[in-house]
């Protein structure tokens, strides 16, 4: 099961995270003043390291997949996802390269990275030049949040564009730090994927080299 490929398709720009904020900032903000301030706060952010658990439910089969891991970004358009469970699989974007590897199957895909970060909407932002407001409606939730009644923003974001993938996103952030806390996302067809973030770290030491992965001896490299 490639699990990876759904964190693979989801908008990783939203995952950069706020700078703090003084909690006064944060009472009684519109959808768009969130987004701006999410949106400020993600400029001065250059690395992120976060722990992930994810959800993905399938209308059509009424099937729920479970995942967790580990990420790590890096501006520009640096990005790392290591899923412990259910299967080990690691997705490592250096720039130039996707890198895809699924340990069950003994394969790794690589493809050029430059067809994703100058198209897509959702890479665009996270190589630097995209924008929540210019890219996404910004909305709030349709329907009151009895999860996060008094601890976060919602945000419903649509894209402006027709996606190929994403029909529109719901976006959790912490009311003081404007912190992203969780991210759902809805396909064109239905499927949810729902992740929610812990243990963020802000701007912390990350070397290159962890945006370079080798896969075991023996494994199969599948150039595309």
């Amino acid at each position: 099961m490639k699990t990876i490929l759904v964190a693979f398709l989801l908008p990783c720009y939203l995952l950069w995270p706020g700078v703090m904020a003084p909690a006064a900032l944060a009472a009684g903000l519109s959808p768009v003043e969130v987004a701006k301030k999410v949106q400020a706060a993600y400029a001065a952010t250059k690395t992120l390291k976060a722990d992930f658990e994810q959800t993905t439910s399938n209308q059509a089969n009424g099937r729920d997949r479970r995942g967790s891991g580990s990420v790590l970004l890096a501006k520009p358009g640096l990005m790392r996802w290591d899923y412990q469970t259910p299967e080990t699989q690691v997705f490592v974007c250096d720039g130039k390269t996707i890198s895809m590897y699924f340990a069950k199957e003994k394969q790794m895909m690589v493809s050029p990275a430059k067809g994703y970060l100058d198209s897509d909407v959702t890479y665009a932002f996270f190589a630097g030049t995209g924008d929540i407001l210019r890219d996404f409606t910004v909305t709030g939730p349709e329907v009151e949040d009895l999860l996060h009644p008094a601890a976060s923003y919602e945000l419903k974001l649509v894209p402006k564009q027709s996606h190929p993938q994403i029909d529109f996103i719901n976006l959790w952030v912490d009311r003081q730090h404007f912190l992203m806390q969780r991210l759902k996302v809805t396909d064109k067809f239905g499927t949810v994927t729902d992740l929610v973030f812990s243990h963020l770290l802000i701007n912390q030491g990350v070397s290159n080299s962890a945006f370079h992965f080798t896969p075991p001896q023996g494994t199969e490299i599948i150039d595309k």
